[in-house]
C-alpha cells in the first residue's frame, strides 16, 4: 500500500525528499500534494516532480483528505506552526530537524500528536543510514567496550546563507548543525543525564550564533565534546572511544562509512542518481520508509527517533542559546493547553 505524502514547502530540501522517495520500492510512497507560501512555486515544484495538486497555502495542504502524512520541509521559524496546522487535521507528521524552535515547543507538538494518536518525527535522518544502524549493532555489542569519549567537529560557510543568519528564521549554527552533534552523542551515551554542561561560542550582528562548542560531562567518566561552525569549514567526522576501541564516523550526519579499530567499512547508500541539491540526499529515503513502517505498524513514534529524545534535543539546544544569549521571540510566548483542542 503507498503512504500519500503532502510535502509542506518547495524548497531544495523538499525537493531532495521527493525525489528521495523514487529510490524506494514502485507503490511504497507516492506524493500526492504540495503547498508552499506562492502559488506559483508549489506549481513549479509539482511540474517537476509530478504532484497531482499544488496549493498556495499549508492550510489547504491540511485541508486534503487524500494526504496521510506531511512532510514539513520549511524553514526552522515555521516547524511549530506548519506541523501543529497538520497534526490538527489528522496528518502524521514528519518534520525537519529541529523539530521546534525550543524544548516547550517540541512538548506541544509531542502532546497534541499523543492526543490525536497521530505519528510525529523528527526528521533526523542520520539515526536511519546504515551507517548509523551498524554503529548502534557494535555499541549494543560492546565492540568498542564502554563507550566514554565523543567528539565531533561539524561546520561549513554558510554564514551568508538568510536560513542560517536571521533570527526570524529560527537560524543559527546550533539549530542547523549542532542538533546533528548533540544527537549523536545522545545515541551512544543513551538515556544518560549530563552532571554539567559547558558552553561557549559566537554570535553575529543579528544575535544568533554562528558557532557553538559545548562539553557535556556525564557519570562514569564519560565526556562528549561537541562543536559546530557556520563560518568555516571543519573536519565533520565523529570519533566514539570505549574502552577497548574506537569507532570514526567521516560524514558523520550522512556517512557512507566508517572504521573499527581502524578497518574501513563502506556502506554505500541505495542506488538514486537524483538529481538532488544536497550531499548525500538519496538517504533521506530511509527515514521516509521507517515513517512508513511505523504508521502500517500502528505506532506514533520510531524507536529510532523517539518523542523523549527530541525533547531532549530541544532542551540541550534551548541551554546552548541561553548560554550565548541567543533568544527568539517564542522564548517568551505563554501558551495555554487548552490550544491544543
Amino acid at each position: 500500500m503507498a503512504l500519500r505524502w503532502g510535502i509542506a514547502s518547495a524548497g531544495n530540501i523538499s525537493s531532495d525528499f521527493v525525489q528521495a522517495l523514487k529510490g524506494l520500492p514502485p507503490g511504497e510512497h507516492r506524493v500526492v500534494a504540495v503547498a508552499a507560501r506562492a502559488l506559483q512555486r508549489a506549481q513549479e515544484f509539482a511540474g517537476r516532480h509530478d504532484v497531482d495538486r499544488p496549493y498556495e497555502d499549508y492550510r489547504a495542504l491540511a485541508q486534503d483528505p487524500d494526504v496521510q502524512v506531511v512532510y514539513v520541509g520549511a524553514v526552522n521559524s515555521q516547524h511549530f506552526e506548519v506541523a501543529t496546522l497538520m497534526l490538527q487535521h489528522g496528518k502524521h507528521v514528519l518534520c525537519e530537524k529541529p523539530l521546534a524552535l525550543n524544548e516547550r515547543q517540541a512538548r506541544r507538538m509531542v502532546e497534541l500528536a499523543r492526543s490525536r494518536n497521530l505519528f510525529l518525527m523528527e526528521g533526523i535522518w542520520s539515526r536511519f543510514f546504515p551507517v548509523y544502524r551498524r554503529v548502534r549493532q557494535l555499541l549494543d555489542a560492546s565492540a568498542v567496550g564502554e563507550p566514554r569519549f565523543v567528539s565531533t567537529a561539524f561546520g561549513d560557510r554558510l554564514e551568508d546563507l538568510d536560513r542560517v543568519k536571521r533570527k526570524e528564521l529560527g537560524g543559527g549554527a546550533t539549530l542547523t548543525l549542532g542538533v546533528y552533534m548533540l544527537q549523536l552523542q545522545q545515541l551512544v551515551f543513551g538515556n544518560l543525564q549530563p552532571l554539567k554542561v559547558a558552553v561557549a561560542g559566537h554570535t553575529n550582528e543579528e544575535g544568533v550564533d554562528v558557532a557553538a562548542a559545548a562539553t557535556f560531562t556525564y557519570p562514569g567518566q564519560k565526556i562528549a565534546v561537541l562543536s559546530c561552525n557556520a563560518s568555516l569549514e571543519m573536519p565533520n567526522e565523529a570519533l566514539i572511544i570505549g574502552t577497548t576501541g574506537a569507532i570514526r564516523i567521516p560524514d558523520f550526519w550522512c556517512p557512507t562509512s566508517f572504521s573499527l579499530n581502524g578497518e574501513v567499512r563502506k556502506m554505500p547508500l541505495l542506488d538514486n542518481q537524483g538529481p538532488f541539491n544536497y550531499q548525500n540526499s538519496a538517504g533521506l529515503a530511509y527515514e521516509a520508509a521507517e515513517v512508513r513502517r511505523s504508521i502500517l505498524a500502528g505506532e506514533i513514534e520510531s524507536p529510532q527517533m523517539t518523542h523523549k529524545e527530541s525533547i531532549q534535543l530541544a532542551g540541550w539546544m534551548d541551554l546552548i542559546r541561553k548560554e550565548l544569549g541567543v533568544k527568539f521571540r517564542c522564548d517568551f510566548e505563554d501558551w495555554d493547553s487548552s490550544e491544543l483542542n
